[in-house]
């Protein structure tokens, strides 16, 4: 499915998860709210029985003109503060997302689904069209038995590694302390572990999930086989919606961490020498190296390295000379040896919120000096943008997550180099010029990198982004839709 069609049965989504079906109570309700400048629907000019839904559910229905809604209905990214859904339910349990959803279906209003809240086109906010959020945050527990992790969906990554960090445990996942999990590990799931221990959604052995037919499912490789497969990688919101995940954990590594800059001038040399280097490197070492301008950056953009590795701390510099012995001395180096708790929280930073732009390549290809001269040319570009950062991260793959093949999960990206962020911030204000800086950026580089992008950086004015996404998985992913959704009720925006 390519967009928002029709306005029955429907269910907008955003990167999230839910859980299963009861019934709604009946009787006494108010009108709904009228639209906003954000979008309008339909419904809103009919009588939609929130009571209803309110009576039924253990968690908290908040509405327009509540206390508490302008507070509720907030994604992570600024930019995206003027949408105005119709209300908010903060789940308490899979069954008030169930709730939930049959409600909606009744009064053909539209769901968007919200797990950490970091949708990049803002997709979990429920403004446009406006819809009923489904705040997924409050299933947010961590129980750990063994080795063995459940985790709501509605779980930050801080609050993760929290709980299984202090017990001596590790996943390998993101490192935005407020990103929910749910959408990190639907959509595949990189991070600073990913060459040592794969993808987020490789740790996954059950999921709970509830279907479009309101059925509560288990999906593992032995029950529900295709749409466990599908959940691993194929994105948030197209098949069902997931309230919790078990995921196998591996004892907490030591990790070492070193952060280098050059001057930018040395860039094409540490482009060159990163690029052959940072995907076959030991598995144990992970990198990823960014290029930032922008006002932030007075006189010319920033070039830095970050690295983590697991293995034996006094054998990093060895490590290391696969890079260093191509390019000029660093300007600045820094190391740190850290838990792995600590060092994920030193990743996490601050979780500011900040208005974003992004969009995405995933490299399968090295860059030709015509290719790194126009990667270039694009980030000293961003010192004349009036953004306040703008640039790009490219972050390696390989090592464990290539011991996948493509079509084992439906991340298909198992043979790439580096997935690639195009990112700018900017003040209060319209997105329009980051918005244009990053799309500008990606299209310099489609004639290197052609169109491969990560769904979890999702973008929606990439074409063909089926094949962008999910590439030859993307014929499986649409059977598989067939199977679970064959009347269409969820109808994310790059649906397939």
């Amino acid at each position: 499915m390519g967009g928002v069609t029709g306005w029955t049965r429907r269910a907008v989504l955003g990167a999230g998860a839910v859980g299963a079906l009861s019934a709604c109570s009946s009787d006494g309700d108010r009108p709904s709210p009228s639209p906003t400048p954000s979008g309008s629907s339909p419904t809103t000019s009919g009588k939609i029985r929130w009571g209803r839904l309110e009576r039924s559910v253990r968690g908290t229905l908040t509405r327009p003109g509540d206390p508490a809604y302008d507070q509720v209905r907030l994604l992570q990214n600024p930019r995206y503060d003027g949408e105005h859904p119709l209300a908010v339910l903060s789940v308490a349990s899979e069954q008030d997302v169930a709730t939930g959803l049959i409600f909606a279906r009744d009064h053909d209003v539209p769901v968007a689904l919200r797990s950490g809240g970091h949708s990049y086109p803002g997709w979990s906010g429920g403004g446009s069209p406006r819809a009923l959020v489904l705040d997924c945050r409050p299933l947010d527990q961590v129980q750990l038995d063994g080795a063995t992790a459940t985790v709501g969906a509605g779980a930050a990554l801080a609050h993760v590694y929290e709980e299984i960090g202090r017990r001596g445990r590790a996943i390998a996942a993101g490192s935005c302390a407020t990103v929910g999990i749910a959408g990190l590990t639907l959509g595949g799931g990189v991070g600073v572990l990913t060459r040592a221990l794969g993808l987020a959604c490789d740790a996954v052995t059950s999921m709970r999930v509830v279907t479009a037919d309101g059925k509560l499912r288990t999906a593992t490789a032995d029950e529900e086989p295709d749409l466990f497969w599908a959940l691993r990688g194929g994105g948030g919101g197209h098949l069902g919606m997931v309230t919790s995940f078990v995921l196998d954990t591996v004892a907490a590594p030591t990790i070492s961490s070193t952060f280098l800059s050059w001057p930018f001038p040395a860039a094409a040399q540490v482009v060159e020498a990163w690029q052959q280097w940072a995907p076959t490197a030991d598995d144990r070492l992970w990198s990823t190296l960014k290029m930032l301008g922008g006002a932030t950056h007075p006189g010319e953009p920033t070039l830095l390295l970050s690295g983590t590795w697991t293995g034996p701390t006094a054998e990093l510099d060895g490590q290391l000379a696969g890079l260093l012995d191509h390019v000029p001395s660093p300007s600045v180096r820094s190391d740190h040896v850290r838990g792995y708790l600590e060092a994920m929280q030193a990743y996490a930073g601050s979780g500011e919120r900040e208005s974003l732009a992004a969009t995405s390549h995933v490299m399968y290809d090295a860059l030709d000096d015509d290719g790194i001269a126009d990667l270039l040319d694009q980030v000293r570009a961003a010192q004349s943008s009036g953004l306040k950062e703008a640039g790009i991260s490219m972050d390696a793959l390989g090592g464990k997550v290539a011991d996948l093949a493509p079509a084992d999960t439906a991340f298909v990206h198992r043979r790439a180099l580096a997935t690639v962020q195009y990112t700018a911030t900017f003040p209060p204000g319209s997105p329009r010029s980051a918005d244009d800086y990053v799309r500008g950026f990606r299209a310099a580089m489609l004639p290197h990198w052609g169109n491969h992008a990560y769904v979890n950086y999702a973008d929606p004015t990439i074409e063909d982004y089926l094949t962008a996404y999910f590439g030859a998985n993307a014929d499986r992913l649409t059977r598989v839709r067939g199977q679970y959704d064959p009347d269409g009720f969820f109808t994310q925006p790059q649906g397939f």
